[in-house]
C-alpha cells in the first residue's frame, strides 16, 4: 500500500475547531468525546483529505505570525481558483483572521492563507505540490 500521510492537530476548544473546518468545507466523519465534554478524538474530511482533531491534552502554544507565516500550517490543494476565494471568505467570516488575501502567483497559480480562530495556519491553493508549475 505504501506511505500515507495523516495529520493531527490539537485545539483548546476542539468542538469550536470542528465548526470552523465545516466552515471551510470539512465534513466531520468520526468524533468521540471524552466524559468531561473535550473531544478525545475526531476525523474531518474534505474529498480525499483527512484530518484528526482533538481537544489540547496540555497548554501547548502555537508559534506566532511574523511576517506572513507562523512558520508551519496545512497547505489544502484546490482544483480550482474561485474555491480559493469561497474558501477564504468562508474562513474569516467563521472567525479566522485574514494573512494572505487570495492572489495570482507569479507561476500561474492561485493561493490565500489565515489563521483560524486558534492560530493555526491555513493556506489554500491551486498549486499542487509534486507536480510542474
Amino acid at each position: 500500500m505504501g506511505a500515507r500521510l495523516a495529520a493531527y492537530l490539537s485545539y483548546r476548544d476542539a468542538p469550536a475547531a470542528l465548526r470552523w473546518l465545516e466552515a471551510v468545507g470539512f465534513t466531520v466523519v468520526r468524533r468521540s468525546d471524552a466524559e468531561d465534554g473535550t473531544v478525545a478524538h475526531s476525523e474531518v474530511r474534505c474529498d480525499d483529505v483527512v484530518l484528526m482533531v482533538a481537544s489540547y491534552d496540555a497548554d501547548y502554544t502555537r508559534p506566532p505570525l511574523v511576517g506572513q507565516s507562523t512558520g508551519s500550517g496545512l497547505y489544502l490543494v484546490l482544483d480550482d481558483a474561485g474555491d480559493v476565494d469561497d474558501r477564504f471568505a468562508r474562513g474569516v467570516a467563521a472567525g479566522g483572521t485574514a494573512v494572505l488575501a487570495p492572489q495570482d502567483t507569479e507561476w500561474g497559480t492561485r493561493r490565500a492563507r489565515l489563521l483560524d480562530p486558534e492560530g493555526q495556519e491555513w493556506s489554500f491553493g491551486t498549486y499542487a505540490p509534486g507536480s510542474t508549475w
